[in-house]
């Protein structure tokens, strides 16, 4: 069968600096830096105190309260991201084939809290009283679960786990799934909530997070300054449709997905390839499905996660799959304000991308301000940008050597 277009029609989000599109994209333009001191506990005893939450969330707000009883936190900002989507999309259910309709939510680590929560609770009265709905809650394909019975979604529903990539990768699925006819509709992006002792213990230990515990100077992509990510949590779900039945019923639509790279590097568990070559093998792939040159990408939002390999080796990459027109696209890391969302990272970026089309836009990278030599692109440090974005590139990179990059364009008919 011939290839079929693939459009976005609904966004929705749910971050450390806003909890919906809207709310998340004006705190982005304003430079809003979600950082601060950890809330969830206790972190007397710990050397990393810092995270970005998200603040203000009341899911008996935004779903049935019973229902969100029964969730985790990271399925809880799914379902509320999805339901934004849904009515950005107007995406009305009852008139559609419910098999035709499917959803791909991915979690980097799944319901981490419920996990350390339960394990205090059997230490402490026994393992007879653990949670009724602990398995339930914390299994990873739940975000993906809820959602679907949610919206009573009935097409394909898989939920992909490739840590920091797992939410570029279930776009590009999705993606696939309608351009190769498996669904006319997808719900797609990530979810995650894991600002708890034993991720902040256990990222600590890797010395992957950020050495300081000043807000303003912890997430530094692509600075020379720069000393790890720092942890953050949220969602993001977009709704990808056949672009005939998004204007069959009328759908607004917010750019159109064109290309999708994903590879492996092969290499360590934690550090990307040193030369950058698979995650350029993503961006070229992505490229090419797209039809595309370098010089026609306006923009990257790069997966910029502070790191000092990870800043490096991307840089490399982009180098590597752009050549000479890797000093003309503007690049930002998203991560500045709102810090690593794991696996929700890559569908909030994503939504980052539409928006920065939409308005023509590319924000700052909050806080860097100095690259190191040899990282010589544009970063957009010290001020945001005005400029055409008719194709926008994210890209996502995940421990255990995951790469994923999506390319959207601007809509044209």
């Amino acid at each position: 069968m011939e290839k079929r277009r693939v459009v976005v029609t609904g966004m929705g989000a749910v971050t450390p600096i806003g909890n919906d599109v809207d709310s998340f994209w004006s705190a982005v333009k304003s430079g809003t830096v979600g950082i601060g001191p950890i809330t969830r506990f206790d972190t007397t005893d710990f050397k990393v105190t810092i995270a970005a939450e998200v603040k203000n969330f009341e899911a008996k707000e935004r779903m049935d309260p019973k229902a969100a009883k029964r969730m985790e936190t990271f399925s809880q900002y799914a379902c509320a991201a999805a339901l934004e989507a849904a009515e950005q999309s107007g995406l009305d259910m009852a008139k559609e084939d419910p098999f035709r309709v499917g959803v791909i939510i991915g979690s980097g680590v799944g319901g981490l809290e419920s996990i350390e929560n339960n394990v205090h609770r059997i230490d402490e009265r026994g393992p007879a009283r653990a949670e009724l709905l602990l398995v339930p809650k914390m299994i990873a394909n739940m975000a993906a679960g809820n959602v679907s019975i949610l919206m009573g979604a009935r097409g394909k529903c898989t939920s992909v786990v490739t840590a920091c990539a797992s939410g570029t990768h279930s776009i590009g699925d999705a993606y696939r799934e309608i351009a190769w006819g498996g669904a006319d509709v997808m719900f797609a992006g990530g979810a995650e909530s894991t600002v708890t002792k034993v991720a902040i213990a256990g990222f600590t230990s890797l010395t992957a997070l950020a050495k300081t515990n000043d807000p303003l100077r912890a997430s530094l992509p692509f600075d020379k300054d720069r000393s790890g990510f720092v942890l953050g949590e949220g969602a993001g779900v977009v709704v990808l449709e056949e672009l005939e039945h998004a204007i069959g019923r009328g759908a607004p639509i917010f750019g159109e997905v064109v290309g999708y790279g994903a590879t492996a590097d092969a290499y360590h568990i934690t550090s990307p390839i040193e030369d950058g070559s698979g995650a350029a093998r993503a961006m070229t792939d992505a490229m090419k499905e797209a039809g595309i040159t370098p010089d026609e990408v306006d923009y990257i939002n790069a997966h910029g996660t502070g790191t000092h390999h990870n800043d490096l080796f991307e840089t490399l990459a982009i180098k590597s799959a752009f050549g000479d027109a890797a000093k003309k696209v503007s690049i930002n890391s998203t991560k500045s304000m709102i810090g690593h969302l794991l696996g929700a990272a890559g569908a909030v970026e994503f939504v980052v991308c539409l928006k920065a089309i939409q308005e023509g836009y590319v924000h700052q990278t909050v806080g860097s301000s100095e690259a190191e030599e040899g990282m010589d692109l544009d970063y957009t440090f010290g001020a945001p940008k005005q400029r055409e974005i008719r194709y926008a590139m994210s890209n996502s990179l995940g421990f255990g050597g995951h790469n994923a990059t999506l390319l959207v364009k601007k809509y044209e008919a």
